[in-house]
């Protein structure tokens, strides 16, 4: 579900906690320089990296297994107001996962709602863009093979 479709609010947070973990960092940093660099924030966990198990499933639906580690940052900060934000992604980035917990708060509250909205608009465009980019130069790369008849049997 996009960000701006119909949902619950935690359907809308959950898709927005995507986009932020997905988001390129310096984007996140700019934009909370531009709206918000007045906002007090108060850490309540990390940000902190460690591992986390990835499991499988035997042809997408049969029995489960460990695939193996990835390693995962996550963090929590607390408002003035007392709103909580969580942040969590791939990777071992915790600055990305502090800014993922701010915007998180942020985008619960009702004076920056709208702009948070703004801003997952604007990542998921990016998104796309490199998506469509990526399958453009997968396309060129194409291969078709066919097969030519030799003589007649």
């Amino acid at each position: 579900m996009a960000p701006g479709e119909q949902g619950g609010p935690d359907l809308r947070r959950r898709a927005w906690m995507g986009l932020f973990a997905r988001a390129e960092r310096g984007q996140l940093e700019a934009f909370l320089k531009r709206e918000a660099s007045d906002v007090a924030v108060h850490p309540v966990r990390g940000p902190e990296t460690g591992l986390v198990m990835v499991r499988g499933r035997i042809g997408g639906g049969g029995a489960p297994f460990n695939l193996g580690e990835a390693t995962m940052s996550r963090a929590s900060i607390r408002l003035e107001d007392g709103t909580i934000g969580h942040g969590q992604l791939l990777g071992s980035d915790r600055a990305h996962a502090r800014l993922a917990a701010i915007l998180d708060a942020l985008g619960q509250t009702a004076a920056f709602t709208a702009r948070v909205a703004a801003l997952t608009q604007e990542i998921e465009a990016r998104l796309m863009a490199d998506d469509e980019g990526r399958a453009e130069e997968t396309a060129a790369t194409r291969v078709d093979f066919f097969t030519m008849v030799r003589g007649e049997d």
